[in-house]
């Protein structure tokens, strides 16, 4: 396995491996990283379809990736995924997956076609005082701790260990716009990786104009279980890949013989029935370990969705493979103790009376039922105990939704801290409950609170998570299995809990998608590069912009420069008319 840039090899054909006709491919877990291991089985490894076998836990694939009309209690998601033009292995892979939607095209072009008629962006990303825009949103308000980020960016990842985002940066961080944008945005707590929010910083650091206003980000049109999941399971039962559901495996059987790891036994429980596979060298096996929506729980409008901290299959089966290598990672690092405070809970709200509608209208500056984006992405609730945030998508947002109804996503990143208006955990609250601290925001008067809160209103689904946040919790080296363990001849990870040998960053769906086709190329020897993680940490270009942007567009003094001394003490006079002076301008910094 190899990496490439530029569109030389990705737009070639790989030649099909020698010897793949006589192999088969056990994958483990319906998610997005099972699906795509499948998906370059088939387009690139040229492998049969009826040799891949997609072992999922769950009676549908998609993990993650949900969304569903649940008969008992409604329209239920457990989250959204934001992405941006830079996911080099996702689209490369949905470059060839059909779109359902768009006859003779593929779901890129479907997805491209929808983002240029409709680009995304917010009109509002921030709210206090029940329901009033904050005076600076759209600003950073970084002041001079702007540096603290450039120097995490200059601070190698060793050196920093498992030093937390608060032991690193100081008080005053926490209080900016920044902050809240961030960790509202990718889910970051103060207790999380220092080391995963500088890979965040470096990833992304294209998107710094495009953060405060989401035009960053780009969006599905329905939930992301109709028009990301069924694609993929549509293009590979068309190619005769056999899924089967309800079967958990317990554990693999890992044999290591002269510095070499061969998988050798499926051990497995199907519809309750223990069942064993034995495996050659020829039965690669694909393992996703670990999981964050793992040990879900349902309420409803009326009840709280039960509290857990049940590991689940997927974490059992990591931590029996743990056991019996070192070079399998340490999965209690981040499904063990988690502070109390962590996010825990999302809920679906579904608005059936139109009359909260003008109440989300005022912050959106968008109708909410003309088919295209609506708040942009998450809406955060500055001043909320809970930390709370919500999402409109555009809608409907399930096919089956009725006319007018309007489907809110909504999330609490504290956990342990009573309401504004409710005086409860919002891991102990009720649909309705969640409802009436959301309208309270909004600024909906309190005499209607009640009122707009019942069932025939708003129906609203909670549910627990115990792991959610489990991708960002302090590593080092080791924590995390490499995608192919060293000497292994058969057997591989994916998915967010594996170790790319990348800079690229967990809880994406790029990275999913990235570990699948690593571990392909690597066991399967596909003569294809995988597309290297984009390079804007390496632009000057983008270095420089971010400089002004984090500083609120603010044009910087000759000590402030990000350029070399000799440079900074001749003096900006200096470098006018100069290629120097030709990119601070472009930069907007002179």
């Amino acid at each position: 396995m190899y990496y490439s840039n530029g569109n030389y090899e990705a737009l070639v054909h790989a030649r099909k491996p020698a010897g793949v006709d006589h192999k088969k491919a056990y994958i483990v877990g319906g998610g997005l990283a099972g699906l795509a291991a499948a998906v370059f089985l088939v387009r690139d490894a040229q492998m049969p379809g009826e040799q891949i076998h997609i072992l999922e836990e769950l009676p549908v694939a998609g993990g993650s990736l949900d969304g569903a009309n649940k008969p008992d209690i409604g329209f239920v998601t457990r989250g959204g995924r934001e992405m941006e033009n830079h996911f080099e292995c996702m689209w490369d892979m949905y470059s060839s997956i059909p779109s359902l939607e768009v006859p003779g095209a593929s779901y890129l072009d479907e997805y491209y076609w929808l983002d240029k008629d409709d680009p995304n962006s917010s009109n509002c990303r921030l709210i206090y005082n029940r329901g009033n825009e904050v005076p600076d949103d759209g600003k950073y308000t970084l002041g001079k701790t702007s540096k603290e980020i450039i120097k995490l960016i200059m601070t190698p990842e060793e050196q920093l260990g498992t030093e937390t985002i608060e032991e690193y940066f100081s008080a005053e961080f926490f209080k900016t716009n920044f902050w809240y944008y961030w960790s509202t945005m990718f889910a970051f707590e103060k207790w999380h990786s220092a080391v995963e929010m500088r890979r965040y910083c470096m990833r992304f650091i294209h998107h710094i104009d495009g953060l405060p206003d989401f035009t960053a980000l780009k969006f599905n049109k329905h939930n992301q279980y109709d028009s990301m999941t069924l694609p993929i399971v549509k293009y590979l039962e068309d190619h005769g890949v056999d899924f089967q559901f309800n079967t958990v495996v317990n554990n693999v059987i890992v044999e290591t013989a002269n510095s070499e790891k061969h998988a050798k036994k499926l051990q497995m429980t199907v519809d309750d029935s223990p069942q064993e596979i034995t495996l050659t060298d020829d039965d690669i096996v694909f393992i996703t370990n670990g999981s964050i929506t793992e040990s879900s729980t349902y309420g409803d409008h009326h009840t709280p969705a039960k509290i857990t901290d049940e590991p689940g299959p997927s974490w059992e089966l990591w931590e029996n493979l743990a056991e019996q290598s070192s070079e399998f990672g340490h999965p209690k690092v981040f499904y063990q103790d988690l502070p109390e405070k962590a996010w825990h809970i999302s809920a679906t709200a579904t608005i059936k009376n139109t009359a909260i509608d003008p109440y989300i209208e005022r912050l959106t500056k968008r109708d909410l039922h003309d088919g295209k984006v609506n708040t942009g992405g998450i809406i955060t609730i500055k001043d909320s105990n809970w930390m709370m945030s919500f999402c409109i998508h555009r809608q409907p947002h399930f096919k089956d939704q009725k006319e007018n109804e309007t489907i809110v996503w909504i999330y609490a990143l504290y956990s342990n801290t009573p309401g504004d208006y409710i005086q409860k955990n919002v891991v102990d609250c009720t649909g309705e409950e969640i409802t009436e601290e959301w309208l309270y925001h909004l600024g909906v008067p309190e005499t209607l609170i009640n009122k707009l809160s019942k069932q025939d209103s708003i129906n609203t689904n909670p549910v627990y998570m115990p792991f959610v946040t489990s991708y960002f919790m302090p590593r080092v080296k080791g924590d995390r299995p490499n995608v192919v363990p060293t000497g292994s001849k058969n057997l591989a990870f994916i998915g967010n809990f594996a170790e790319s040998p990348t800079r690229d960053t967990v809880f994406t769906t790029e990275y999913s998608i990235r570990t699948a086709m690593e571990s392909v190329y690597n066991l399967l020897n596909v003569d294809r590069g995988v597309p290297e993680v984009f390079n804007s940490i390496y632009d000057i270009r983008e270095l420089l912009k971010s400089m002004y942007y984090l500083n609120d567009k603010q044009k910087l003094t000759d000590s402030d420069l990000p350029i070399p001394e000799f440079v900074k003490n001749k003096g900006l006079q200096k470098v006018k008319g100069t290629w120097i002076g030709k990119l601070l301008e472009d930069a907007k910094l002179i």
